[in-house]
């Protein structure tokens, strides 16, 4: 069998594995969370699409990955030198090229990837490497709690104002805030197969790369 060395998966094999990423909304409780699984051979900017579609972001503001105190991400968004680091490039960087322990009583691997500067979304990924399912389709969502927040409803705070409005009938901005935000949102709500759906049409429409990109000048 492919991947395998005398009854062992080869560790060396990327078709033997996939990451699985165990990621939750920093300041959010309860916790807005998905359990995702991963190909080994995905990138970064891949990544980058995967959690947009599981957590229903609209890929609207800036974003970065923080691997260790480096940042990733798509350079040509920080031309101007605005930022403290440079950006180096997400397509360069797959999950193979991660380091990830052998011994399981060790720490996972951590990412914290950042989405929206101005409502700081920061989503914190706990990465571990594990047996591929040999008729299973990746990247794929097995797991999630509750719904992601609105775009532009103000980070964490403004979450919370937010969810206290749309839950009393009562409180004064209540019919604007179900207005703004759509009869199909509940942040209860966590459908599995429309994640896995959204996942599916990320990857085939990014084709590796990010799907929005804005040439250099």
């Amino acid at each position: 069998m492919p991947g395998m060395i005398c009854g062992m998966r080869d560790p060396f094999d990327p078709d033997s594995f996939i990451v699985r990423a165990e990621i939750h909304i920093l300041g959010i409780e309860p916790k807005i969370s998905r359990t995702l699984e991963l190909p080994i051979t995905l990138n970064l900017a891949q990544l980058h699409e995967v959690l947009q579609a599981a957590f229903g972001w609209t890929d609207s503001h800036l974003h970065q990955f923080n691997i260790g105190g480096l940042i990733y991400g798509a350079p040509e968004f920080d031309e101007d030198g605005l930022s403290d680091s440079r950006t180096f490039e997400a397509t360069e960087v797959r999950m193979i090229d991660l380091h990830f322990p052998y011994d399981p009583e060790e720490n996972p691997l951590t990412i914290l990837y950042e989405y929206d500067f101005g409502d700081n979304w920061r989503h914190l990924l706990r990465l571990e490497r594990v047996a591929r399912e040999e008729s299973a389709k990746y990247p794929r969502c097995i797991a999630g709690k509750r719904s992601g927040p609105p775009e532009d409803v103000g980070g964490t705070s403004g979450y919370a104002d937010f969810l206290e409005a749309w839950l009393d009938p009562e409180h004064d901005e209540h019919k604007a805030m179900r207005r703004w935000v759509g009869r199909k949102f509940h942040p209860e709500t966590c459908n599995l197969d429309d994640i896995n759906k959204a996942i599916a049409k990320a990857m085939r429409v990014s084709k590796g790369n990010y799907r929005f990109r804005r040439e250099s000048a």
